[in-house]
């Protein structure tokens, strides 16, 4: 008994001369930082007839982040080289044009080395196949136009192959090397039911861990039976990230008017397409479009101005000019930054979106 009152005494005479060691080491391990570097957009400009408007320059898009003007960082058309855009012109001295050079190259350097390079290398295409029993008549075809999409994607991009039906398979990780890709895709086989949103936000997840343009191009013949997570986390983790969703689908999931909402939804939400196909013609010229549509984009990213919004942002992208205002822009329409926690002393570095 009086061992455990000592115990107590000294517990109590701790508290009070330290009242606020066990505060302040809670609040070390839980304080929570926002930090966004870069923000990566893929535009699509189109005109009335859905024709792709090429040829545009950095002056020619205006960004605003809730509202907020910002500054276009690097800029690129289609397959082309994506590049830094040093805004020395707007210096009013050379002396000013000089400090304002070096400061953003100093900016430029304290990114990942991935960064610009990645931006420049092309495109992060991760292709998710639908292997579930959906696919048990068509297997084989669905093969076919996947490899023949594989062959003809710009030499630039880097591929990653995965399938699913329950589970997530990564079949092949992202790599240039397209004979490695079409093993992949000749090594799976018709599996269980289909998990397609528990398989899209795992895949999503992976692209997200890259720089540059970010595309994941699902291939589905059904409606999802099996996910635990909603289709809202798959789009609202697209959006943070910048991943653009492509889904290209059957007549089966047009049969469930559901999936087909959400399967518009998402992919508007992240600046990709949806597309129901009724034939394996239809498909061939979905994944060309696809393919199109890659080759197309404006590759366009900001360092975001100071802004206290921990939540969603708004992003809209216009087009400055009176001739330009008539054609249409579809890009992603926002993203939450990410948090990342850090323990005192040691802050965690945050990739850009």
């Amino acid at each position: 008994m009086k061992t455990c009152y000592l115990l107590l005494v000294a517990a109590l005479a701790a508290f009070l001369l330290y009242p606020q060691t066990g505060t302040l080491a809670q609040e070390a391990e839980s304080r929570i930082l926002v930090v966004v570097d870069m923000v990566q957009l893929n535009v699509a400009v189109t005109d009335d007839k859905g024709n792709y408007v090429t040829g545009l320059k950095p002056q020619d898009f205006a960004v605003s982040e809730d509202g907020i003007p910002e500054r276009i960082a690097t800029f690129g058309e289609g397959n082309e080289p994506t590049r830094s855009l040093l805004e020395v012109a707007d210096a009013k001295s050379p002396a000013q044009a000089d400090e304002l050079h070096a400061s953003l190259q100093n900016k430029h350097t304290e990114d990942p080395p991935e960064t610009f390079a990645s931006a420049i290398a092309g495109s992060n295409v991760y292709i998710l196949f639908d292997t579930s029993n959906y696919m048990y008549r068509h297997f084989v075809y669905a093969q076919d136009a996947i490899a023949d999409f594989i062959r003809t994607l710009e030499p630039a991009s880097q591929i990653a192959f995965y399938s699913y039906s329950r589970d997530l398979l990564r079949a092949t990780r992202l790599t240039p090397d397209r004979s490695q890709i079409l093993r992949g895709v000749r090594s799976t086989v018709a599996g269980d039911d289909a998990a397609l949103y528990n398989a899209l936000l795992l895949t999503v997840k992976d692209a997200a861990q890259h720089t540059g343009r970010k595309v994941v191009v699902v291939f589905s013949n059904g409606p999802d039976n099996a996910s635990t997570v909603p289709p809202e986390d798959v789009a609202e983790l697209g959006q943070s990230s910048g991943v653009s969703i492509y889904m290209i689908s059957t007549q089966q999931t047009q049969l469930d008017p559901v999936s087909t909402a959400v399967f518009e939804r998402m992919t508007a939400a992240t600046g990709g397409k949806a597309y129901f196909t009724k034939s394996w013609k239809d498909q061939e010229r979905a994944f060309a479009s696809i393919r199109d549509d890659l080759a197309h984009l404006y590759s366009i990213s900001y360092y975001p101005q100071a802004n206290p919004n921990r939540g969603w942002r708004t992003i809209s992208v216009k087009l400055v000019g009176k001739n330009l205002k008539k054609y249409h822009i579809r890009t992603r329409n926002g993203y939450r930054p990410q948090p990342v926690r850090f323990s005192a002393g040691n802050v965690s570095s945050s990739h850009s979106n």
